[in-house]
């Protein structure tokens, strides 16, 4: 059995993002999950993904391609974009993972009022931490939660976003470690 400090979380900024919004993600990734994180660009450019119909990316798309580039080291990926993102039967997510694969996205673009990434107040990198975490927990099975202040919960808006805690709840922390021992990483 091997364990969470032999492997790490590889976080993708697509494009420029500010040192500060990494970093944010990075502790809260460890604390959260208990592993180390590394930071390297795997997707360059997103054009592969951009449906010209909506002006938007299609996250899918972009998860295929990330899973399929994921270096050995890593157990996950999580790219953070600044575009919008869509899947056909929504207006636009957040973000979007593999349940229980190895890739997921999060796009600062709706959470950041369209704002770079490079000049991210406090406010926004709030939300774009736990959107990370969230879409992180759905590649470790967590599926979404009824209880609104877990940080599992499923966000329909910016202020879902901001009632939800920064915290899994008791039964995702179960349900977590449960997969963590069950992938033979703790």
């Amino acid at each position: 059995m091997t364990s969470q400090r032999e492997h790490s979380i590889l976080i993708s900024p697509v494009g420029e993002l500010s040192t500060e919004l990494i970093e944010a993600v990075a502790g809260e990734i460890e604390q959260v999950f208990g592993f180390s994180t590394e930071t390297n660009t795997i997707l360059q450019d997103l054009s592969f993904a951009l449906d010209d119909n909506r002006n938007q990316y299609h996250s899918t798309a972009i998860l295929d391609r990330l899973a399929a580039d994921i270096p050995p080291q890593a157990i996950r990926v999580l790219a953070i974009a600044q575009v919008d993102l869509f899947i056909p039967i929504l207006t636009h997510v957040y973000g979007e993972a593999q349940l229980g694969g190895q890739a997921c996205i999060v796009s600062t673009f709706r959470l950041n009022e369209g704002r770079s990434g490079t000049n991210v107040p406090p406010k926004y990198i709030e939300r774009i931490v736990k959107e990370a975490i969230h879409e992180l927990g759905h590649t470790f099975n967590l599926r979404h939660c009824p209880e609104d202040v877990c940080i599992m919960h499923y966000c329909r808006n910016e202020e879902d976003v901001d009632r939800k805690s920064g915290q899994l709840c008791r039964y995702c922390i179960i349900m977590l470690e449960d997969e963590i021992k069950r992938l033979g990483m703790s």
